[in-house]
């Protein structure tokens, strides 16, 4: 149960103006940021995102190690940063009002800061090696139940009926979400070559660049292959454009709008939950395992990294067989 603060309100934590934080560290210690960045970025080959986060991390953690930024802390070089210092950073973060979740995400995050640093020789010892954090309540946004994502998918397909080439987008767009339960960078990351149609697959960069093949269905490759013929054609920019999924302009759809696509789609139907394109991957993931999937094969789909994040998804199936057995069972 998540503490209250005096007042009674749950508090955002406010982070810092980063860039300006990061601007304000000293020379030495920038330069050791820009090495690490560097390093995520095309060592790891870890997605833009994932980089920003990363490097914000450890610039906060820097700010607060050399007092950068703050009048009233010491100024300390980066050797000393230590299992005290570490702790404290958390520590303030959590009286900002981090949540349990943030906070882990961020220890986890020093601690491959500082495992680097110690690598690189930045540091004499690496602290992040006995850190602990608070373990992250892990759970799962609520899901379509099977009839509900039908609805979505039927509404879309009865929208595209007059051929609009962006109705034909966005139900190629919702078919395929659903159908592979891939995010919706990797949908909007797709290419044209992507999508085989004789083996009925699409070939995904997913996180860490790491390439995976993902089956899909008859109905999405039949929206897919609608909007190829039909949609694409209309809103095509320019004849070298690769993107499978465009924008109005004719270029890469954006993250943004394939969510808003997602949001709208699933809010016209009566009962079902909001949510975007995170969602509708849970309720695929869902399904799929209704259906008699075994977590290896569901894990491979969704590209996780381990077995133990495709697990949360039976716990939403479990609660379901108990409402069932709730509901059905005479000696519930």
């Amino acid at each position: 149960m998540p503490s209250a603060n005096p007042a009674g309100n749950r508090r955002r934590a406010r982070r810092p103006d980063l860039r300006a934080l990061r601007a304000a560290l000293p020379e030495p210690v920038q330069e050791v940021v820009t090495a690490y960045e560097r390093h995520l970025s095309l060592e790891r080959g870890l997605s833009a995102h994932t980089v920003r986060a990363y490097v914000g991390d450890a610039v906060s953690l820097l700010g607060f190690v050399t007092g950068a930024g703050d009048e009233k802390a010491p100024d300390r070089e980066l050797a000393a940063l230590d299992i005290g210092v570490l702790r404290g950073w958390l520590a303030r973060q959590h009286t900002e009002g981090a949540s349990r979740t943030t906070l882990a995400r961020r220890a986890a995050s020093a601690r491959t800061f500082t495992a680097w640093a110690h690598r690189r020789g930045e540091l004499a010892a690496d602290p992040g090696g006995r850190l602990a954090a608070p373990r992250a309540h892990r759970t799962l946004p609520g899901v379509l139940r099977a009839e509900q994502a039908g609805e979505v998918m039927r509404a879309s397909e009865a929208g595209a009926a007059e051929r609009d080439p962006v109705a034909l987008r966005d139900r190629a767009v919702l078919e395929l979400l659903y159908a592979t339960g891939i995010r919706v960078s990797e949908l909007c990351g797709l290419d044209v070559a992507s999508a085989d149609f004789s083996r009925r697959v699409v070939t995904v960069l997913g996180k860490g660049g790491k390439e995976r093949v993902v089956p899909f269905g008859v109905p999405a490759a039949e929206a897919v292959r609608v909007w190829l013929d039909e949609g694409r054609p209309e809103l095509v920019a320019t004849a070298g454009e690769e993107a499978l999924f465009l924008g109005v302009r004719g270029k890469r759809l954006d993250p943004r709008t394939a969510r808003r696509v997602v949001h709208d789609a699933v809010g016209s139907v009566p009962g079902a939950l909001d949510m975007g394109p995170h969602g509708l991957r849970h309720s695929a993931a869902t399904h799929l395992l209704e259906g008699g999937a075994d977590l290896r094969s569901v894990q491979e789909l969704l590209g996780h990294a381990t077995l133990a994040t495709t697990q949360l998804y039976t716990h939403v199936t479990v609660d379901r067989l108990k409402a069932i057995h709730d509901r059905a069972h005479p000696r519930a």
